[in-house]
């Protein structure tokens, strides 16, 4: 799977999220900016991102993934 398509199946399943993907093969980096966010522990918020891709992961077509994610004000707090 490409970064392109995996960017498009999160921001397709993600209400209103930005999303940023880099990597190869099946090892991802991702950055999920979105109000989807608010008010959850980073737990949760992982728990969301995995369960947007987990086909994916059940696949095989993503194995590894690294994720940052962030509410958008907490992003612009980032710049």
């Amino acid at each position: 799977m490409g970064t392109d398509e995996l960017k498009q199946i999160l921001e397709s399943r993600l209400d209103d999220c930005e999303v940023q993907v880099t990597g190869d093969g099946n090892h991802f980096d991702l950055v999920v900016i979105g109000d989807v966010f608010e008010g959850m522990r980073a737990v949760k918020k992982q728990q969301l991102v995995y369960a947007t891709i987990n086909e994916e992961i059940a696949s095989g077509s993503v194995h590894a993934v690294n994720m940052k994610i962030f509410t958008k004000v907490e992003w612009a707090a980032q710049a």
